[in-house]
């Protein structure tokens, strides 16, 4: 196995494993949409860098998006580790720790002091491998709001 780095060139070689890993955290995937999206991305290796993990007769296995958002904590950017896939069939071979492992090594070269991701709570095999690496559970909480408002909400009262 080796793990590249993603380009404009080789994006469309991961697009079967995006597809997948949307379907795993129910997504209808859209292949013209996540084409676009990753191009636009990857563009700028300052928002974002992409990695995937070839297997000599299998080829793209599995893959792993770093992004680089801002934060006002830190006045500056953080690395987080938003993407991180491999194909069932490829489980438990080295795979998913191989991507992490090129993700940290990259974290490491620019800058960065950690990577930071997180999983469902329901996700316990990519728990245990996170737990075997040594990676520390945060201590934040995620939450989701849906943009549009509620329809007793004034939203007049708010611009």
């Amino acid at each position: 196995m080796r793990i590249e780095r993603v380009t404009s060139d080789s994006v469309g070689r991961i697009l079967p494993l995006l597809a997948a890993y949307q379907r795993f955290y129910r997504t209808e995937p859209d292949e013209a949409r996540n084409r676009d999206h990753f191009l636009r991305v990857l563009a700028d290796p300052s928002v974002a860098v992409q990695f995937v993990a070839l297997e000599e007769t299998l080829g793209p296995v599995g893959f792993a998006t770093l992004y680089f958002p801002l934060s006002s904590v830190t006045a500056g950017s953080y690395c987080l580790l938003n993407d991180l896939y491999v194909d069932p069939t490829s489980r438990g071979r080295g795979t998913g720790r191989a991507l992490i492992e090129r993700c940290r090594l990259h974290a490491f070269e620019v800058g960065y002091a950690s990577v930071q991701w997180q999983t469902e709570q329901s996700n316990a095999d990519a728990q245990r491998l996170y737990d075997r690496m040594g990676a520390e559970q945060g201590g934040w909480y995620s939450y989701i709001l849906s943009t549009a408002p509620p329809a007793a909400f004034d939203t007049e009262e708010i611009r």
